[in-house]
């Protein structure tokens, strides 16, 4: 029941997109048509929910362990903690790199429609904050640090969220292009005005679980 809340805290209620505002950059530019949003959020999954398996277990055995040691007759105490966000970026750097190898071969045409965005994956915010949230954050439901499975529950419903969002701006982006809209909000303006009342509607999701 614990992880369920997670996940449902992540995908709905505090989404990663229409709640935080995270990662609007590829919300605006990879969501013109559904087969784009679908490529992007799945990448995004992949990267977020292995960058979480990835650097949960390098923070707590690693990064955050105390290392205690003499030198010429001093005792010197050693924390890597200030290292955490060298450590995941590259982390998820790579993991970029072999999503960007798999579409490139497999994939061609979604590879080539993503274009810069893709290789943005890499300076994400949202998958960046959740890598940072497992190991600093306290669950608001257990009260106690992330463990393992529920850093991977919390990071598949931020992924998921990200694409619901994705789907849902290409859906009506589909609509807006055959609907009358005034001149002066054709274009960039009506998107943002889209996603407002998107962000709004998702408010009512609020209390959905204590």
């Amino acid at each position: 029941m614990i992880l369920f809340k997670i996940f449902l805290s992540a995908f709905l209620i505090d989404n990663v997109i229409l709640m935080r505002f995270l990662a609007l950059c590829p919300f605006i530019g990879m969501s013109s048509d559904e087969d784009k949003a679908v490529g992007m959020g799945l990448a995004v999954t992949f990267v977020t929910v292995l960058a979480t398996c990835v650097t949960w277990p390098i923070y707590r055995i690693i990064l955050a362990h105390q290392y205690e040691f003499s030198l010429f007759g001093y005792e010197f105490s050693l924390d890597l903690k200030f290292l955490k966000l060298l450590v995941f970026i590259l982390v998820i750097a790579s993991l970029v790199q072999l999503v960007e190898f798999y579409l490139k071969k497999s994939a061609p045409a979604l590879y080539g429609s993503m274009g810069i965005y893709l290789a943005l994956i890499t300076t994400n915010c949202a998958i960046l904050a959740v890598t940072l949230e497992v190991q600093d954050n306290i669950c608001l439901f257990t009260g106690a640090a992330y463990r393992f499975e529920e850093s991977v529950v919390y990071a598949l419903g931020v992924a998921l969220g990200f694409l619901l969002s994705l789907l849902l701006l290409a859906g009506i982006r589909r609509r807006i292009k055959t609907s009358p809209i005034p001149a002066f909000l054709k274009g960039t303006p009506i998107l943002f005005v889209a996603a407002a009342l998107l962000s709004v509607a998702f408010m009512g999701f609020k209390g959905l679980v204590k």
